[in-house]
């Protein structure tokens, strides 16, 4: 009795280890299909439940067939067994007689993934057509079908290159011209944005003669000179300013609006403000009179 019991567990044994093992099955739907039929492969896979394994996705390369739909199952367990199936819908379009397809599944482990790969299936492809018709029949169709127009690469590179060398021509030509044209056009949008917030700034102050006013007065001036004259006004004190511009009057001018910013006095800042715009004025249109000038020079 003790000899059965050990010859039933050596049995048991192998049989509990083949039953832990993956298994695949792969086939066809169909033994035949035409070029480019639509046919279905069965693909099967039997596994212990602790195991995970995945089936081949649309990324898959399935030559020598074209994936044309992927049909999948829910998955079945029992007795610690998973069953997984799924359809894969192919065409073939190879010119052999007979196509082969075998695919694959993928049990994921820890740091690795195996491969498990069923029998190759094969398909036999038919050639034969059903029936030839005794005289062609041919369908009217009075709908015009669009025909598809190629694009001339070699045309379409040369009329690039021509109108890349204009551009190129016209800019070695008349770039300096097109450069201070919009130099010009620059400066007349900056003073006449200047003007207006001078007026506005003007305004402002003889309306309420706070140092905050005065203050936004002596910048706007002193922000525009030095764009348009390119030295540090900003920089300078009122005398500095009136020595370096070689302008005793632009000192006492722009004194009689710093009276209220430091001293808090009102001052009569009329003829002042005038005459600071009236030297802006100047230096912008010497500005101009320069490009000009470099215009007709070129």
């Amino acid at each position: 009795m003790a000899k059965v019991k050990i010859l039933l567990v050596l049995l048991w044994f192998p049989l509990s280890l083949i039953a832990q093992e993956v298994q695949v099955d792969g086939y066809f739907l169909a033994d035949s299909a035409k070029l480019g039929e639509r046919v279905g492969y069965v693909l099967k896979a039997s596994y212990p439940a602790h195991k995970q394994l995945i089936f081949p996705d649309s990324t898959y390369d399935f030559s020598p067939f074209v994936l044309l739909e992927k049909q999948t199952f829910l998955s079945s367990t029992k007795d610690s067994v998973t069953s997984d199936s799924t359809i894969y819908f192919l065409s073939n379009f190879e010119l052999d007689s007979v196509a082969y397809l075998t695919l694959p599944v993928f049990e994921l482990s820890r740091y690795d993934s195996i491969t498990h790969f069923p029998l190759e299936a094969s398909i036999a492809v038919k050639w034969t057509l059903d029936s030839i018709p005794e005289e062609l029949m041919f369908q009217e169709n009075n709908v015009y079908q669009p025909i598809p127009k190629k694009w001339d690469w070699v045309l379409i590179g040369l009329i690039s290159l021509a109108f890349l060398i204009l551009i190129g021509g016209g800019y070695w030509l008349f770039g300096d011209r097109i450069r201070r044209f919009l130099f010009e056009r620059n400066e007349k949008r900056r003073w006449k944005n200047f003007e207006k917030r001078w007026k506005e700034a003007i305004s402002g102050l003889e309306a309420n003669p706070s140092m905050e006013a005065a203050d936004e007065l002596l910048g706007i001036w002193k922000g525009y000179m030095e764009s348009i004259t390119g030295l540090p006004i900003r920089e300078w004190t009122s005398s500095e300013l009136g020595e370096k511009l070689e302008d005793i009057k632009i000192f006492s001018s722009l004194r009689t609006i710093e009276v209220i910013i430091y001293a808090g006095a009102e001052s009569e800042i009329k003829e002042s403000s005038e005459y600071l715009l009236q030297i802006a004025k100047e230096k912008y249109e010497q500005k101009l009179k320069n490009i000009k000038h470099d215009r007709a020079t070129v």
